[in-house]
């Protein structure tokens, strides 16, 4: 996700930092590679001219030049702008006064308006609310079928109806959802290869069938510029109040993501990163910028930790790690937390500096099959393995290893792993205890 442009933006800021003094030379210099990097990034020419133009009036009105501080403020000044780029604060929900609030997708075909559907209404979920899906999209064959799999999948419940129209599937739909006292609707559209005249006149029936509170456009970002386009011919045909950006984790560049907002208006407001249900963000502007500028998300990092450990599991994880007593049952379920998090090389971006610090290689590395790997070879165990390993001779390894189709190397190395983690966690226990003691004193 917009890993081109963190890993020039975050090197840049990274080779500012400590310089103190700065010329006018050296600010036109890095700007001249802010609006580089920017386009690289296939951001818009003109969002980018725009943007360094801001920085480089910012930076004359506060007299960094050759000021001791300068390296400082010109990141914030870079930061800030950033952070404006993308859309300022956060845009919340707009909540209809009565439930239930009606969620209108609309975009292209081929953009992911359906699995987006599902995402959504399992986000809503998380927040504690009740949804619903309309399945509006009459067009596409599959487009009902795909739609009713995704809910049963999520347990969501999705209106369907045939042989009527979109703008009356979806009012009874509407009718439906206030029957069943559910908080959301969520009415998934169709789509076309290109905008035209029928899939407006769609749109808009279907608004004023149920009026929509909130009119969300579904775009790829992997169609860089041309979003841009799109969300401007979208806008002026409905009232759209955001944007939703899917496939970013699967597009390097992302420049679009920091165009629309700029060039369209409207404020993108989730992210989808990935494609599992599960994988759909409330885009955070702030967040976002910081990323970008090789800072981090440590605040999104901690809230996908929260909701995907509980208390007890983590704390009883805890007290057998810190006493060197944890075995290969108490391994497998730290590796099954650290995997809700989501693939390892993003949340390891979640970490302040990594994406410019380690190497685009080294972030290829991680290689998610290693873990399943892992896992094979302790399922093979049998629970009394599983929770003694001391018992695990050359024969339970050599069986071990046929079980998980696995070498015997591979079960020895792991085994050695754990004994190498219990020694260690063991001396650390103890080096704890002594500080604390000589505390007391």
């Amino acid at each position: 996700m917009l890993d081109t442009l963190t890993r020039r933006l975050g090197g840049l800021v990274a080779g500012w930092r400590g310089r103190g003094r700065l010329t006018e030379d050296d600010v036109n210099d890095a700007l001249r590679e802010v609006r580089t990097a920017l386009l690289e990034a296939d951001v818009n020419f003109l969002v980018a001219k725009q943007f360094v133009a801001r920085v480089r009036e910012k930076a004359v009105g506060e007299e960094i030049f050759a000021n001791l501080n300068a390296d400082q403020t010109l990141i914030r000044i870079v930061r800030d702008e950033l952070v404006a780029l993308l859309g300022g604060g956060d845009t919340p929900v707009n909540w209809a006064p009565n439930p239930p609030t009606v969620i209108l997708l609309a975009g292209l075909q081929g953009s992911g308006k359906t699995t987006t559907s599902a995402k959504l209404a399992l986000w809503f979920r998380s927040q504690g609310k009740k949804a619903m899906l309309a399945a509006c999209d009459l067009q596409r064959p599959a487009a009902i079928q795909q739609l009713q799999v995704l809910g049963e999948q999520i347990d969501v419940p999705v209106f369907t109806a045939t042989g009527t129209t979109p703008p009356e599937v979806a009012r009874q739909a509407l009718e439906r959802c206030k029957h069943l006292f559910l908080d959301v609707l969520i009415v998934d559209t169709a789509g076309r290869l290109s905008i035209d005249e029928d899939l407006m006149n769609e749109l808009a029936a279907i608004e004023k069938a149920v009026g929509s509170h909130e009119r969300l456009l579904v775009l790829d970002a992997a169609t860089g510029q041309e979003a841009v386009n799109v969300a401007e011919a979208f806008g002026k045909r409905v009232d759209l109040t955001g944007v939703i950006f899917t496939k970013l984790d699967g597009d390097a560049r992302g420049g679009a993501i920091l165009s629309v907002r700029e060039a369209s208006g409207i404020p993108v407001r989730f992210i989808g990163v990935g494609e599992q249900v599960e994988a759909l963000d409330l885009f955070h502007p702030t967040r976002m910028a910081e990323r970008i500028l090789g800072m981090g998300d440590v605040l999104a990092l901690i809230e996908k930790a929260e909701a995907a450990f509980s208390p007890e599991d983590s704390q009883d994880l805890q007290g057998k790690i810190t006493t060197g007593k944890m075995d290969f049952a108490d391994f497998l379920q730290q590796i099954r937390m650290v995997r809700r998090l989501g693939p390892l090389k993003n949340v390891i971006k979640m970490l302040p500096g990594a994406a410019t610090m380690l190497p685009e290689e080294a972030l290829d590395g991680f290689d998610e099959r290693k873990m399943d790997h892992i896992e094979a070879i302790i399922l093979s165990m049998t629970p009394e393995e599983r929770s003694n390993p001391d018992i695990l001779n050359g024969s339970r390894r050599r069986r071990i290893a046929n079980g998980s189709g696995r070498t015997p190397q591979e079960v020895n190395r792991l085994v050695d792993q754990l004994f190498e983690m219990r020694r260690q966690m063991k001396q650390f226990s103890k080096m704890e205890k002594r500080m604390r003691r000589v505390k007391r004193r």
